[in-house]
């Protein structure tokens, strides 16, 4: 998701450039002035008690800004990501967006900043007092504005550049120069944002083959638990006699060990566009540890698929795994391969209706070769993918 906060003195012509910016990337446009004045417009409660401080120049409560902003990203929960125009203006309500967006499992991708000379502002400003018929554009009221940014709104840059999310950019210029050096900067972040995918399904249902080849075309670091299990079992740990015995069962070994062998792994993929996760998470305190797993690197879950299949194929393809050399310990007796999907379905299910509830769920059918299984992740992956960036 692409979150965008465009920041810049009253004049700097944010307006412009976030019309620019939403058109081209799908972005639902987040004005706070716009909105306020809607809402001062239809007489709400939220109106008439922003009002007298709008037409002073002074900046609203966060508890107005807060309400307004949370019913806009509410209201759109399929949006490819939000421009924010004219928030945060203060160091608490940069925290707020923070907090705003991670409950959208998602975060700011980057703050614009337009840097426009003072004397520039007022004179555009002055300008635009002329026709905009805004009780706002008086020559008092802009000198306050401008002197409330000054002293209120500057500081969050600080915020920002702690974060390495502040990107000033010289907004002198016409609207096509300033609206290039933008789009330099969003594409330069977009790099930067992971494409991170959690494969779910049985065991059997072809998870590895697809993950593979969602790691090819996407260069995503492959990511399975019970391969690196079966590495540190070789390694011959101290602990390594007990996780034998548990993985040959199929059982699950301790979060504590599995979660400090994906850290490991993470790290150790610095150049990745993402992570692939195949066996994790498998229980819904899981689900939670890859959240902050990935909040740890400033990521989330892109997306999730959910590969199906019949029961009875599950069992003959564990089973025929079972007599080569692919095999795995817990394939060469039915009453074991019956026990693992048993307890799949007992233990994981709950992982697949959490991340229903967040809409990242797509359901591939299973059943067929591995390159049908393939053409049809393809269209929804590459859906993600753009979504995602």
């Amino acid at each position: 998701m692409l979150n965008i906060a465009l920041f810049g003195a009253p004049g700097a012509g944010k307006g412009t450039q976030s019309e620019l910016l939403m058109k081209k990337h799908n972005l639902v446009y987040i004005a706070t002035g716009d909105m306020l004045r809607q809402e001062i417009s239809n007489n709400t409660e939220l109106g008439l008690a922003a009002k007298s401080i709008i037409e002073a120049g002074g900046l609203v409560s966060d508890e107005i800004i807060v309400q307004i902003i949370e019913k806009k990203i509410i209201t759109n929960p399929d949006a490819a990501g939000f421009l924010f125009d004219g928030f945060p203006r203060t160091f608490v309500q940069a925290y707020i967006l923070k907090g705003l967006l991670l409950k959208m499992h998602t975060s700011l991708t980057c703050l614009l900043s337009l840097e426009v000379p003072p004397e520039e502002s007022f004179g555009r400003l002055l300008k635009r007092a002329e026709t905009s018929g805004r009780s706002d554009d008086t020559e008092i009221v802009i000198k306050n504005r401008l002197k409330e940014y000054k002293e209120k709104t500057a500081p969050v840059a600080k915020f920002y550049q702690d974060q390495r999310l502040y990107f000033p950019v010289e907004g002198i210029g016409s609207v096509e120069q300033i609206n290039q050096k933008l789009e330099k900067v969003i594409e330069q972040e977009l790099r930067k944002v992971l494409f991170n995918v959690v494969l779910l399904g049985y065991p059997g249902a072809g998870r590895g083959t697809q993950a593979r080849n969602l790691a090819r075309e996407y260069n995503l670091a492959y990511l399975s638990t019970g391969e690196m299990l079966k590495k540190q079992i070789v390694k011959g740990s101290q602990a390594s006699q007990t996780m034998q015995s548990t993985f040959d069962q199929g059982d699950l070994l301790p979060d504590e060990i599995v979660i400090k062998l994906i850290e490991n792994h993470i790290q150790s993929n610095p150049e990745a566009n993402g992570f692939i996760f195949k066996g994790f998470p498998r229980t819904l305190v899981q689900a939670y540890i890859l959240d902050g797993l990935l909040r740890k690197i400033n990521s989330s879950v892109s997306f999730t698929l959910d590969i199906q299949c019949p029961t009875l194929e599950l069992i003959k393809r564990l089973d025929a795994r079972g007599k080569t050399e692919q095999s795995r310990s817990y394939d060469i007796e039915t009453s074991t391969i019956v026990y693992r999907l048993e307890q799949h379905e007992k233990i994981c299910l709950p992982v697949v209706e959490y991340y229903e509830k967040e809409g990242k769920v797509t359901v591939i059918d299973g059943d067929g070769t591995p390159e049908e299984v393939w053409t049809r992740i393809q269209k929804p992956a590459k859906k993600a993918w753009r979504r995602a960036r």
